[in-house]
């Protein structure tokens, strides 16, 4: 049925459009754009909630599927860095969202759940990450995650459904209950329309569900044989909690899976060891370049930036980075998660990393700017 044109005024200045209607919208980037609004929160599960953003400005993001954000926030008068993976859809870009699960004694995900609402401004750096379907392409996949490290996948699933990619996924989630599956009734949905993307929950134990007609107990290889029974042929993509990945390694490595077909991710900041940190950064740097440099200055230039600092030789390149205004990607500060790394298009750093950055990036010129301390003058693709 035809609505009347009559019955609408574009020009009524009560009648207001979202910003994504009209023209075209500008991309995203956190250069252009400090901070997004949160604009809606849903409650997943009973201590998971997802938060979504827009752009004050009504611009779009781009990201690939499986990639991070970090949020940059001030917590009880203290300035905090988190990473956190987005878990929408790239398909869907007027909004993003991040899938937070409450940790007990978490700092930041306590605060997030307690105090983010509709409306509020949160300063955002990003997209980051390697860890994406998006560059590793192939006809079929096997998607395994335990507990809050299903948002990658997620947003890798979500990315497949939407754009009607219609590839062969099996999608195998671990969780404590029934009742801690996150995102459980999309995952269905989504199984339900495509013919070639199946899931299967496995539960650690029952809960409060006693009718769960599923798999309990924990991933093993049998178990994964009988799911996915060409495994072995797909390619794997795997985030949980750190014992979860090493069990998942094992496994793998026990029926002879090619290393080449396995990415993994892991994000657990909220559990790190608190007196770790200043540790690292007062350790000494053990350099050969003689004592004589100890006290110096050397020139760091960000080159995409066209800004230039000055570090010292006992300083990390990130702390002396924000001391003079430049905002660079960070989270940990231990050189275990990777999201100041860089690429070094020339110079020399002393880096003392926690395992955030692979030998063969090393070896390609990249660096953790918050362990990273200089021996030369820098130039930083940045």
């Amino acid at each position: 049925m035809m609505r009347d044109a009559a019955q609408f005024d574009p020009t009524d200045s009560r009648v207001t459009r979202p910003a994504f209607w009209g023209a075209l919208p500008e991309r995203w980037t956190s250069d252009a754009e400090e901070t997004l609004v949160c604009c809606h929160v849903r409650q997943e599960t009973h201590d998971v909630k997802s938060f979504f953003f827009r752009s004050p400005q009504g611009r779009t993001f781009s990201f690939e599927p499986g990639q991070f954000v970090t949020l940059e926030l001030e917590i009880d008068g203290e300035a905090v860095n988190r990473c956190y993976t987005i878990s929408s859809s790239p398909a869907r870009p007027h909004t993003i969202s991040i899938t937070v699960k409450r940790v007990p004694g978490g700092k930041v995900s306590n605060w997030l759940h307690d105090n983010l609402l509709p409306g509020a401004s949160i300063r955002v750096l990003g997209p980051g990450g390697e860890f994406t379907c998006a560059r590793h392409p192939a006809n079929k996949y096997l998607f395994l995650s335990a507990g809050s490290g299903i948002t990658p996948l997620m947003s890798m699933s979500r990315a497949h459904h939407d754009l009607a990619e219609d590839r062969d996924i099996v999608f195998v989630h671990s969780a404590r209950t029934p009742d801690d599956i996150i995102f459980a009734r999309e995952l269905e949905l989504i199984a339900a329309s495509h013919s070639n993307f199946r899931t299967s929950f496995v539960c650690e134990r029952l809960g409060a569900r006693t009718a769960w007609p599923g798999v309990t107990g924990f991933l093993t290889l049998p178990l994964l044989k009988l799911i996915a029974p060409d495994f072995m042929d797909r390619e794997i993509f795997t985030c949980g909690p750190a014992p979860y990945m090493k069990a998942v390694r094992d496994l793998l490595d026990e029926a002879g899976f090619p290393r080449k077909q396995y990415h993994e991710e892991s994000f657990s900041f909220e559990t790190l060891n608190a007196d770790e940190p200043e540790a690292l950064v007062e350790a000494p740097a053990e350099t050969a370049v003689g004592a004589e440099t100890e006290a110096a200055t050397f020139k760091v230039t960000f080159a995409k930036s066209n800004r230039e600092i000055q570090c010292g030789t006992d300083q990390h390149v990130l702390e002396a980075a924000r001391q003079a205004g430049v905002r660079l990607p960070s989270s940990c500060a231990q050189g275990m998660c990777g999201t100041c790394k860089v690429k070094l298009v020339s110079g020399q750093v002393q880096m003392n990393h926690k395992g955030g950055i692979r030998q063969r990036e090393i070896d390609q010129g990249m660096a953790l700017m918050c362990c990273s301390k200089p021996l030369s003058d820098l130039v930083i693709d940045k």
